[in-house]
């Protein structure tokens, strides 16, 4: 068995495992916000959010196991790590902090990192790159949510 297969999964378990901490100690706040009526319901954000993640590390390990270890590969797998540590990031900014402002910008530089990677991925490996489009566009209705949060809450 290859360790990238318990690897991979544990990395984004993690991420989903701490972010999901830290949004549960923010609920109680989350819950006083002013929300947009296109705003889903939460247990509809965590089914979004469990497909995404299998989705993307389905992709992660396709590019790991499939893809030739050259200079390419290193920045794919940095913008993978990047793309972790961000989408962490912005749950710690938003329901840990409350810094609703700064996690909309922290949300734009995590689609541009997805966007990276679909993109060079497009050009390597074409279904690890579709395997991440659901997570570009639920980060974009994300941010436009997150906009929306900030500019109907004073």
């Amino acid at each position: 068995m290859r360790i990238n297969y318990f690897f991979i999964p544990l990395i984004t378990i993690a991420v989903a495992y701490f972010g999901g901490m830290i949004t549960e100690k923010g609920m109680s706040w989350y819950n006083t916000l002013n929300l947009p009526s296109i705003a889903p319901d939460g247990k509809f954000i965590g089914l979004a959010w469990s497909v995404i993640y299998i989705l993307a590390t389905i992709s992660a390990l396709m590019v790991w196991n499939n893809l030739k270890q050259d200079k390419s590969f290193k920045t794919i797998i940095c913008l993978f790590i990047a793309n972790a540590f961000l989408n962490w990031f912005w749950t710690y900014l938003f329901f840990g902090l409350h810094l609703i402002a700064w996690s909309v910008l922290e949300m734009v530089l995590l689609n541009l990192v997805n966007l990276a990677l679909i993109v060079i991925l497009s050009k390597k490996n074409l279904l690890a790159s579709v395997l991440l489009v659901p997570y570009f566009l639920w980060v974009c209705f994300a941010t436009y949510l997150a906009y929306s949060v900030l500019t109907i809450n004073p």
